[in-house]
């Protein structure tokens, strides 16, 4: 807060009815992408702030992993690039989350500047939102549309909203985990179902097609009846695969199937798009916990490379355990890098993981063709 400032008036009966409005609004879904969408909303409307974005923290409440705004439009944010990570003012609210009221943000000696073809931006208030007293994120609002700066009114009412939001992320949270545990339920039924039923009658066609092929001497024919075989063979391993991980599910901790998709979801958010994932093979059995934590440290450690330096629009990760040995595969089509040696402390530590485990890891990449990181420890 600014303490030059001189103190404001209470809030206005309008204010107030706007307040409740939304608070309302915030509470009435349980979809977190919603929630988060109508709290930048709201406060934008009761601020009257031109540009409002909150940004949501990872799970080491360090640096900003997204990042939902309003009265910035798409093409303005496309020529802005990456969206902030947290640094300078941004960073002061990660690092002692309480509430910052700036008439000009630019005098400020945490001031890190603007990106290239960044709106100029003058007054700030900056608000965390505590979810069981942790921090979740921050809203931050720049510039009154009406030209003022955000005055003591401002701020409470932010405040408040805050506190709102933190209750309907929390349970939009609760929510989640509770449809989750109704989908455990009809686990070991659809586990059954898939290996009783569905694998043998997909066994009983590949075996049918296997004979039909012997009955021809069209070569074309054969290639087609082949590949159909083929196909059916990658389809029972993608269902042994969903098996596994219905399986894995109903134990009464997270499985290291569970981990790595975990971490790529989580990863989606600074990504910007949906990794694709293929899991191969019975990786919850043949892993021990202390490889099962390697392998998710490099997962995301990996996945956060991409995210951070790739500018990439699609990446993909690959697990298998197979021949006695568990090979992870993270591949990206972004840009690169000039030489498969670079490499900062995450690389490192995908090295390091790698040997301690009696492992390998490669990286190949080039620049403007994505990169590819293999790695691959013994299974004991």
């Amino acid at each position: 807060m600014d303490a030059t400032e001189p103190a404001q008036s209470a809030a206005g009966p309008h204010q107030l009815r706007r307040l409740l409005d939304a608070v309302v609004g915030v509470s009435s879904d349980l979809e977190l992408s919603t929630v988060l969408r109508r709290v930048v909303d709201a406060a934008a409307e009761l601020a009257g702030a031109r540009y409002v974005a909150l940004g949501v923290l990872d799970e080491r409440r360090e640096v900003l992993v997204e990042f939902v705004t309003v009265g910035v439009d798409e093409e303005t944010r496309a020529a802005i690039g990456d969206f902030p990570r947290g640094h300078g003012i941004l960073g002061t609210l990660i690092h002692d989350p309480r509430p910052l009221r700036l008439p000009d943000l630019t005098l400020h000696p945490d001031s890190y500047g603007f990106p290239p073809n960044h709106p100029p931006m003058r007054s700030f208030l900056g608000v965390p939102i505590l979810v069981r007293g942790e921090a979740f994120g921050n809203l931050y609002l720049c510039d009154k549309i009406n030209g003022d700066v955000f005055d003591e009114i401002d701020e409470e009412l932010v405040v408040t909203l805050a506190g709102a939001a933190a209750v309907a992320i929390d349970n939009a949270h609760l929510h989640a985990r509770v449809a989750e545990v109704a989908l455990l339920e009809d686990r070991d039924r659809i586990a059954r179902d898939l290996h009783d039923t569905v694998i043998q009658r997909l066994f009983a066609v590949g075996l049918s097609l296997q004979g039909a092929a012997r009955m021809t001497d069209d070569p074309a024919l054969t290639i087609r009846i082949d590949q159909a075989v083929d196909d059916l063979d990658s389809t029972v391993r993608e269902v042994r695969s969903a098996i596994f991980e219905l399986h894995a599910g109903t134990g009464p901790t997270q499985s290291i199937r569970q981990s790595v998709l975990a971490v790529c979801a989580e990863s989606a958010r600074a990504l910007g798009f949906e990794p694709t994932i293929t899991i191969d093979g019975p990786v919850d059995t043949l892993v021990d916990a202390s490889t099962g934590e390697h392998v998710v440290a490099v997962a995301r450690e990996a996945l956060s490379n991409v995210a951070k330096h790739a500018r990439a629009r699609q990446a993909s990760l690959h697990l298998r355990a197979e021949g006695g040995q568990l090979h992870l595969r993270v591949e990206d089509d972004g840009r690169g890098i000039s030489s498969p040696g670079i490499g900062g402390r995450g690389v490192d530590n995908i090295r390091l993981r790698a040997q301690r485990l009696g492992g390998t890891v490669s990286i190949a990449s080039a620049p403007e063709r994505g990169t590819v990181v293999d790695w691959s420890v013994p299974l004991h």
